[in-house]
């Protein structure tokens, strides 16, 4: 029998509630989806914002999108890069045009770039989308891109229920300033990692892996020492004296 250990894809919800920094919540949910142009596993592309604030995080969002410098990833200046291929640039741009024909409304981005220097490239936008569904193409699936989709939630029970709502368990964050309610949302979210006011804080000591569709077994911490070992129980009848 092989033994296996999977770090596979991931889906992972952001959920910000009413009383978070809203000036450092920007960025850190930004940087969330479009960190290495969203290509990365744990990227935060559900997001999911308490009603009462939903309109003004948005047009925040977009506004921090729509500032990021995007070109060549070697330009000490660039924020943002390109997507890895030509076939990955084909599949985000789809990703975008099938949010849009549902009904998403796009805040900023959700457009390759191609002027000038860009021309050559495979650069798309930071895209922010708003009035997203649960149930559209674009939030369902990984699109290994930048593209984060904004949705309402008026309670907690509301937030959890839709967050774990996916065959996805790899990350989640979760942005207040209520200690208490992040230890409690915390433990109710079904994810190898939550992030509490941050995001993509990661450390070897640290276990860093997955749950149901997105695999099983740990890297980093003891936990990935342990997934090379088998361990041995040794019973002893000593006899009498």
């Amino acid at each position: 029998m092989k033994r296996v250990s999977l770090e596979l894809g991931g889906k992972s919800p952001i959920i910000v509630f009413a009383d978070a920094d809203l000036d450092e919540t920007v960025s850190r949910v930004g940087l969330a989806a479009f960190a290495n142009s969203g290509q990365i596993c744990i990227a935060g592309s559900r997001l999911f914002v308490e009603d009462s604030i939903h309109d003004e995080f948005v047009e925040r969002l977009g506004v921090y999108a729509a500032g990021l410098r995007v070109g060549d990833g070697a330009d000490p200046a660039t924020e943002i890069g390109p997507v890895v291929s030509e076939r990955q640039l084909d599949k985000v741009t789809s990703y975008i045009e099938s949010g849009i024909s549902e009904g998403a409304r796009a805040v900023a981005g959700a457009t390759r770039l191609s002027d000038g220097a860009l021309a050559d490239g495979f650069f798309v936008a930071p895209t922010v989308f708003a009035d997203a569904r649960d149930d559209m193409k674009m939030v369902r699936e990984e699109i290994f891109g930048p593209v984060i989709s904004a949705m309402r939630f008026t309670d907690v029970d509301d937030a959890v229920r839709r967050a774990n709502a996916t065959p996805y368990g790899l990350s989640a964050g979760v942005f207040t300033t209520n200690v208490g309610r992040a230890h409690r949302v915390a433990h109710r979210l079904r994810a190898g990692t939550v992030w509490v006011n941050t995001y993509h804080a990661l450390d070897p000591a640290v276990p860093f892996g997955g749950s149901k569709m997105s695999g099983y077994g740990k890297e980093g911490g003891i936990e990935h020492v342990e997934e090379y070992l088998s361990t041995k129980a040794v019973w002893v009848d000593l006899g009498k004296e």
